[in-house]
């Protein structure tokens, strides 16, 4: 009896300690501009449904997210807000860079609180910021790095804006953020993308930056250098998908490539 116990025992270490086939992973990690967020996370869902494969998304600003990838954060796809900060990938081999594409437009706008008595103007020569927000603060992204900030920066220089209106900035970390100030009441204008603008009923659009102010706001997106995950072709094949083309145009970005189903 000792010795078929003992040998039992023998067998069942043995296949516990065998190697065991690897199960299939059935999520992807999304790195994701902050500006995203409501348009990524329906196309995702419909992922989802589509595929059976769950999607974890990490939102924040631009370039938080590709410090994070560059410290070996577990990301499978990232996407930016701009070419600058996808670049700045490619050259630390952090992408693969035959999966990058440019997949969405935005535009810049002015934003004001919902209750505010500043009407729609048109922006451009003259266009002084600083007037129009009187005794009070700027909203932006962050001027030094984020995306939004960059690209606010380029317009306020463009019309001649930013040497009165930089003591007046409210910097904030990314442009979900600043949204949130203008939205609070906390700064009576604000400049962010217009995807989330539409998003947030406490703010209204008051005005437009001339897309020849600013780089174009363009947001490309590529597979990590370091993802092993089976899914992720799957996951940017359905980014270039008529249903995924639909939802982001529903949230108001531009579609920047050609459907291929």
């Amino acid at each position: 009896m000792l010795a078929r116990l003992v040998s039992i025992l023998g067998l069942f270490t043995a296949f516990v300690g065998a190697p065991q086939p690897l199960a299939a992973q059935d999520f992807i990690t999304v790195f994701a501009a902050a500006s995203l967020r409501n348009a990524l996370d329906d196309t995702n869902a419909a992922f989802t449904k589509a595929t059976g494969v769950k999607v974890v998304t990490s939102y924040a600003a631009t370039p938080a997210l590709i410090k994070q990838i560059e410290q070996g954060a577990p990301a499978d796809i990232f996407v930016s807000a701009d070419l600058q900060w996808m670049e700045y990938a490619a050259e630390h081999k952090l992408i693969r860079p035959d999966t990058r594409v440019n997949l969405l437009g935005n535009r810049l706008v002015l934003i004001a609180p919902k209750g505010s008595k500043i009407d729609k103007l048109d922006i451009g020569t003259g266009f002084d910021i600083a007037k129009l927000a009187g005794d009070g603060r700027i909203a932006v992204a962050d001027v030094k790095a984020v995306p939004a900030g960059l690209y606010a920066k380029a317009a306020l220089q463009s019309f001649g804006a930013w040497a009165a209106a930089e003591p007046k900035l409210a910097m904030a970390e990314n442009v979900r953020a600043t949204l949130a100030f203008v939205a609070r009441g906390e700064t009576p204008v604000g400049i962010v993308y217009e995807t989330d603008a539409k998003v947030e009923p406490a703010v209204k659009i008051i005005g437009v930056f001339p897309e020849s102010s600013h780089p174009p706001v363009v947001y490309p997106v590529a597979a990590t250098a370091a993802s092993t995950n089976a899914e992720v072709a799957s996951y940017l094949n359905f980014l270039h998908t008529l249903p995924a083309k639909a939802i982001f145009e529903r949230y108001g970005f531009s579609y920047l490539i050609k459907p291929t189903s």
